[in-house]
């Protein structure tokens, strides 16, 4: 690509990802998103299907005669946060905004789509791949459900997120769990309200909740082996009772987080099994919930050192953190990780100036910087995993 379609394409980029901010979408919702994604994709001449899983979109690039594809995927839905900002691209949607950067990421791999397309110097199909829904985990399921991996038969698949506390520009990549999984739980005891001056002619389910929300972080350090990583996190507590009331019922919410299936299912039964034995003790009744949210992101090797390869070649090793510290944070392409090989990797949006707030909060903003560097990955990327052969 010439340096002067460089710079426009790179000052594009920045306009889609304003233009992307300024109109945050929650998942399932991003149709004027996926719309400008997609009027961009038929401008530089991809094969384009749209609606998979609902707003999901995959655009098709083939070049040469290679049977060997990859895909390369971005999120694009928003949180439901009230963004704090004042800059002139902030949200223009009340309670809704681009929090965790799904709007550069977007604007990265549309800005990927265009230089492959301007130089297809490949040999072989990449898939586009626009997601919705990440954030609450339920976006790449649905676009597996329509059929992604069997429309789309691609040898891996690969995603990148931006980290504020990296420098930027720089990427960090490793084999093995990257993002924990997270499921989520509810406990309620079921007690017998009355009187806060008669607790004798009650059975008072707050105590047995606070007994078993200590107990619960015991599975931690007495069920799991030390060398296993998990969190167990109650974030909420709700009761029926009032001031001078002795409530009926005490449900107590929250989330676990690990990287080892067996490591969940440790967590389900010993987080059951304690619920009931403390309820049995103070004979009151209990109702037990939990579910399966996201799962572990795990990249494999191959594709994890291919992406080390690629990032080594354009920004130089000194630019380059190989086998860091999986994050206890989760991500739903996780699932697509469990179908397909690939990898999932970080590209540092700054600890200063606009990358440097961090994730979900409502001062955040995508490093427009970082733009250019992250479709400039995408393209070496695919030109080494797809070479062209004499």
């Amino acid at each position: 690509m010439l340096d002067g379609n460089r710079q426009a394409l790179g000052a594009d980029m920045i306009r889609w990802r304003h233009e992307i901010h300024q109109k945050p979408e929650l998942g399932f919702a991003e149709h004027e998103t996926a719309a400008m994604v997609a009027r961009h994709l038929k401008t530089i001449g991809l094969t384009l299907h749209e609606g998979i899983g609902g707003t999901g979109i995959v655009g098709m690039l083939k070049a040469g005669t290679s049977s060997r594809a990859i895909g390369i995927r971005a999120d694009m839905d928003a949180l439901a946060i009230q963004e704090q900002n004042e800059f002139d691209h902030k949200s223009q949607i009340p309670g809704q905004m681009h929090a965790c950067g799904h709007d550069g990421h977007t604007s990265i791999l549309m800005g990927a789509a265009a230089m492959l397309a301007e130089e297809p110097c490949f040999d072989g199909t990449v898939y586009f791949i626009f997601q919705p829904a990440e954030e609450h985990g339920r976006g790449a399921l649905s676009m597996m459900e329509d059929g992604l991996f069997e429309r789309f038969p691609m040898d891996a698949i690969y995603a990148l997120h931006n980290m504020p506390s990296l420098p930027t520009g720089h990427v960090a990549v490793k084999p093995g769990p990257v993002m924990a999984s997270e499921d989520n739980f509810e406990i309620t005891v079921l007690g017998k309200g009355g009187h806060a001056a008669l607790p004798h002619l009650a059975k008072d389910p707050i105590p047995v909740a606070a007994e078993i929300a200590l107990a619960l972080q015991s599975i931690i350090s007495r069920k799991l082996k030390p060398t296993d990583s998990a969190v167990i996190s109650i974030t909420d507590i709700q009761t029926d009772g009032t001031r001078n009331v002795i409530p009926n019922r005490v449900t107590l919410t929250g989330d676990t987080r690990s990287f080892d299936p067996e490591v969940q299912n440790t967590l389900e039964r010993e987080m059951e099994r304690t619920t009931a034995n403390i309820c049995s003790a103070h004979d009151v009744g209990f109702e037990f919930a939990y579910s399966r949210e996201f799962a572990s992101t795990i990249s494999t090797e191959a594709e994890a050192r291919h992406v080390f390869d690629a990032a080594t070649a354009l920004l130089g090793p000194e630019k380059i953190r190989w086998d860091g510290e999986p994050i206890m944070a989760s991500e739903d392409f996780g699932f697509m990780l469990q179908q397909k090989p690939g990898c999932y990797f970080l590209l540092g949006n700054g600890g200063d100036g606009p990358g440097g707030c961090g994730l979900h909060s409502p001062h955040y903003d995508f490093n427009d910087d970082i733009l250019m560097t992250g479709a400039r990955l995408w393209v070496e990327l695919v030109r080494q995993q797809l070479p062209v052969t004499a």
